[in-house]
């Protein structure tokens, strides 16, 4: 199978990019919402984020305690490293056997930190999405209920779109100013033509 990573910046519009090839026929795996739902359902991934962090990590309902968890990882690089040691191949291993039950030309996978886990070397091209900054603070504060500070330390955490660029097959531009329809078929019928 045909594997293609979709990555780019926090507001960029990825997930958008990513609904726009789902009309095409493109079948995409969106690895944030798969690692939560890993992170609730595998149990040797659950017995190890709690080895890592506690057993405060998980509620007594078995859920993972998203704040808990953020309030350990997202203030300390390193414990952030280990978790992500953690959570990142299981994705990983679940992203490889969904991709083999496809039937389809490619497969997506749209993942926030694509580069900066290295993971681009488990696809055959990788598709950024850029947007300005200022463009992208807006986008969140108006999508979620979080302020400036907040998605500021996000973007921090995440590469510049500089080096993105440079490790990217394919960019699409979502500034309000091009046509993010144009830019995927045009993206698409390139795809098509390597396989």
């Amino acid at each position: 199978m045909y594997k293609v990573g979709l990555t780019g910046g926090i507001g960029s519009g990825k997930s958008f990019v990513a609904r726009v090839f789902e009309l095409l026929g493109i079948p995409v795996y969106y690895a944030d919402k798969r690692a939560k739902s890993l992170m609730l359902k595998d149990r040797r991934l659950k017995k190890s984020i709690k080895g890592l962090l506690g057993d405060e990590s998980y509620h007594s309902n078995g859920r993972p305690n998203r704040a808990f968890i953020a309030s350990k990882i997202f203030g300390d690089k390193k414990l952030l490293m280990k978790i992500n040691a953690l959570v990142h191949p299981a994705v990983r291993v679940d992203f490889e056997a969904w991709a083999l039950e496809q039937d389809a030309p490619y497969v997506l996978e749209e993942s926030a930190l694509l580069f900066e886990i290295k993971g681009q070397v488990h696809f055959e091209d990788v598709i950024l999405v850029i947007a300005d900054e200022t463009i992208r603070i807006n986008r969140v504060l108006n999508r979620d209920k979080t302020n400036k500070k907040a998605v500021m330390s996000r973007i921090k955490q995440q590469l510049k779109d500089d080096k993105k660029i440079a490790l990217a097959d394919f960019i699409i531009d979502n500034n309000g100013n091009k046509s993010i329809l144009q830019q995927v078929l045009k993206i698409h019928k390139e795809i098509l033509k390597k396989i």
